[in-house]
């Protein structure tokens, strides 16, 4: 980053101002010239009259010297004066181009972390500079990301292509029969391989704009209610109370059914997942003319304040020491792209650990 490299742009900038400073100096030499000697002999003329022609040349050439000599000194002291202020604007503007090109030249060489040095002066090169950096740190937050991805998606691989790997060897071996029992073993580990790749494919989908929608208006009420209709034998072999309360007019929303209902699933299925035996479970239902919410609240874990933004990455782990049971990791990252592909938003906040969690889906509502 700091190797050293033609000053071109510092070079072109000097030049510029310089050529601009010999410019003015000709143009104040030639009208110096052109207007002074009729201005200076009208003069002579109105104070002594005529005047000899021999007197008259000692004064041109008195005219032309002093001239000379006027403009040589003023022409030199104004050019070095504005070399030297152009040398300093054209160093001020070309410094931190420069720097801004070795930067890039750092990030191309994977040097994310390098970052460029704001000019003082509060212009539009130092916002220019910011720009940059704020770039240069979403490349930097997306490498890391995409590092992270790979590391748990190799984690989350790891464990059911394990499984199929030992039992496929017992069975090689002799060691393990092919009974009932190993047949479901082998059946769980494939089909959480067949949908954790299903989860990674919907999820880029989703995140750009390609999940295919099956849209139409529908009662946001009813779709609730059959989520948790859905959900109530898990409610009740998890002990746990479950609470609902739904506004009294039709909540109409643009949605697709299907997808909406895997949203509303995996948001129970996650605070069923986190709410101890009798713990409770609250969903509310609430509308007005342009908006449509859902809130999924429990009394369960909580989340604490430096993983609450981190949420819904994928595969992100509030506690990477905590194996899953269930499910890719990736739930959450679903959910919300989904919840966006239909104009909407997934938030979700906590008081704190062990103070419980809500999860609010916001969608725009279309006419009755």
């Amino acid at each position: 980053m700091n190797r050293q490299r033609p000053r071109r742009l510092l070079r072109r900038l000097f030049v510029g101002q310089l050529l601009v400073i010999l410019a003015g100096a000709a143009t104040l030499g030639v009208v110096a010239f052109l207007v002074a000697p009729p201005i200076f002999h009208d003069h002579v003329r109105r104070a002594v009259g005529p005047v000899s022609d021999v007197v008259a040349r000692h004064l041109d050439a008195a005219l032309s010297e002093t001239l000379l000599l006027a403009l040589a000194i003023g022409i030199g002291a104004a050019a070095a004066a504005a070399g030297a202020v152009s040398w300093l604007l054209a160093t001020r503007i070309a410094q931190p181009i420069e720097e801004l090109s070795d930067t890039a030249d750092a990030l191309a060489a994977g040097h994310l972390d390098a970052r460029a040095t704001p000019p003082v002066a509060d212009d539009e090169l130092t916002d220019f500079t910011r720009a940059f950096n704020r770039m240069a740190d979403a490349l930097e937050h997306t490498e890391h990301t995409r590092r992270r991805l790979l590391a748990d998606l190799a984690h989350e691989l790891r464990t059911p292509l394990a499984t199929i790997e030992a039992y496929h060897e017992g069975i090689a071996d002799g060691v393990i029969d092919p009974d009932p029992t190993t047949i479901d073993v082998l059946a769980d580990a494939t089909s959480r391989l067949r949908r954790l790749v299903e989860d990674v494919s919907l999820v880029s989908q989703a995140e750009e704009g390609r999940l295919p929608l099956d849209r139409g208006r529908l009662d946001l009420r009813d779709l609730v209610t059959s989520a948790i209709d859905a959900a109530r034998p898990e409610l009740d072999a998890a002990g746990i109370t479950l609470q609902f309360d739904v506004a009294d007019p039709p909540v109409k929303v643009d949605a697709d059914p299907d997808r909406l209902a895997q949203v509303l699933a995996n948001l129970l299925t996650n605070a069923v997942a986190h709410t101890p035996q009798g713990g409770t479970i609250t969903v509310v239902v609430t509308s007005d003319e342009h908006l449509a919410v859902v809130e999924v609240t429990d009394t369960g874990a909580g989340i604490s304040p430096e993983h609450l933004p981190h949420i819904f990455q994928r595969f992100y782990r509030a506690d990477p020491a905590r194996s899953r049971t269930r499910g890719s990791g990736i739930g959450l990252t679903i959910s919300r792209a989904i919840v966006q592909e239909h104009d909407g938003n997934l938030t979700a906040t906590s008081p704190g650990e062990g103070r419980g969690t809500t999860f609010t889906i916001e969608l725009p509502t279309v006419g009755h």
